[in-house]
């Protein structure tokens, strides 16, 4: 009865949120794709062996399963992997990721009818839920059909995630319990999922995968050509601002004007990555409002130029408004601002940039990663800002101070190195859920 009562919520949600969904569709150009899959129509496995379904709900989830889905297909070769993601650039991420290797899709919605047609057309043996992403319909239909359901990398923030859930704690308390096991990130994170029902046998303290899909190294691949195109050489002083959000843009301008200010920092070039690739123009024209000369890296990138910039220098701000360059602009700087956190909007992903050895600066709005800065900060491996002035005064420091951006950056990786193990714990996790042969 409650899943049916859900399709009338879901149904009315929808309606609600339809003309939102149509202005996305036609002036931000998503949720274009993928609608048979979200309405069940999954694509059907590829071999005839039993199947484990991953879920990550966007890219960042579809980043930190690297290890686990490598570690599956070597361990357990007698399963086929499907991974399924729910926002566009997740989708297009695993497309890219793990497209070539396993059947990629948009994840159904939740309505009964389409939850059941995916378990047709998949029937998986186990279905691995990354971090949070937990739903009613789902879990009934697949504790029904004796499918296992597991959290991997689990979490839930005190931000806005946790509040939320305890205010209808009774509700969600049965779902939760259904899941065969909720394998978190740290033991704040623990009592959370056995406060909202999972029993204490089944949660477990694994740490997080993120930790181990963080590369360590001083080498990306591409970073040298991307350089070259940006005429940028070892010397030269980069200042990169990734994953933005609404309203940070603003305030890492400012920061750089006051930074360009200084002596010795004429020439520092900053390069702005947004989160959203919906924001591209937006930021595009706040920059050249801001009266910076403006570079896009998608012309560069897709066209025939020679890649220098223009003068003169210091008036230059490079927008990186392509997919899957992040980490190589990451790569080239001196200094980084890791955003969504300047702003309410919980962070973004900071491992990737601190396991570079960079020094990275992030604002106090970080409850997504509630974990990571907790040992970031024990360790002073991070520096925490709290607006566009401290973050002015922060870059600045570290760009002029190479002793103490040397220490900084040295510390970083070495709490990632600490922290990793986690794809191993999950994996024997998988493998005890399997053989209980549920």
């Amino acid at each position: 009865m409650m899943c049916y009562f859900l399709n009338i919520i879901y149904l009315c949600v929808l309606l609600l949120f339809g003309p939102f969904i149509l202005y996305r569709v036609i002036f931000q150009n998503r949720y274009r794709v993928g609608w048979p899959e979200r309405l069940g129509f999954v694509p059907k496995a590829l071999t005839g062996k039993p199947v484990i379904w991953i879920h990550a709900v966007s890219m960042g989830e579809i980043n930190a399963i690297g290890t686990l889905v490598g570690q599956i297909t070597e361990q357990l070769g007698d399963y086929e992997i499907v991974i399924s993601s729910t926002t566009d650039t997740g989708y297009t991420r695993a497309q890219s990721l793990y497209g070539q290797k396993h059947r990629v899709f948009f994840y159904p919605y939740d309505f009964t009818w389409a939850v059941k047609r995916a378990f047709n057309r998949l029937n998986p043996r186990l279905c691995i839920l990354m971090e949070l992403e937990v739903w009613h319909n789902f879990t009934a239909i697949a504790h029904r059909r004796n499918i296992p359901v597991m959290v991997a990398n689990g979490r839930i923030s005190s931000g806005k995630g946790f509040p939320r859930y305890k205010k209808i704690a009774p509700l969600v308390r049965p779902m939760f319990g259904r899941l065969a096991m909720a394998l978190v990130q740290d033991e704040t994170y623990a009592e959370r999922f056995r406060f909202l029902g999972v029993p204490d046998e089944r949660v477990r303290v694994v740490g997080s995968l993120k930790y181990d899909t963080a590369e360590v190294t001083n080498n990306v691949a591409g970073a040298d050509a991307l350089a070259e195109r940006l005429n940028m050489g070892s010397e030269s002083l980069v200042w990169v601002a990734g994953s933005t959000g609404p309203g940070e843009e603003k305030m890492v301008l400012g920061a750089y004007a006051k930074a360009l200010g200084k002596i010795g920092l004429q020439g520092l070039r900053l390069v702005i990555v947004p989160r959203k690739p919906e924001r591209f123009d937006e930021v595009a024209e706040l920059i050249e409002k801001k009266g910076y000369n403006l570079l896009r890296y998608s012309e560069l990138k897709n066209g025939d130029g020679n890649g220098n910039l223009p003068d003169p220098e210091g008036n230059c701000v490079i927008l990186g408004d392509t997919m899957g360059d992040l980490r190589k602009f990451y790569s080239l700087a001196s200094t980084i601002f890791v955003g969504r956190s300047l702003v309410p909007m919980g962070g973004s992903d900071m491992i990737e940039a601190v396991g570079l050895g960079k020094p990275v600066m992030v604002g106090p709005y970080t409850e997504n990663f509630e974990e990571p800065m907790r040992l970031l900060l024990a360790d002073e491996a991070i520096i925490e800002v709290s607006n566009e002035e401290q973050l002015a005064h922060e870059t600045c420091k570290y760009l002029l101070d190479k002793a103490i951006a040397k220490s900084l950056s040295q510390r970083g990786p070495q709490v990632i190195l600490k922290q990793k193990g986690a794809t191993e714990r999950t994996m024997a996790a998988i493998k005890e859920v399997l053989a209980a042969g549920h």
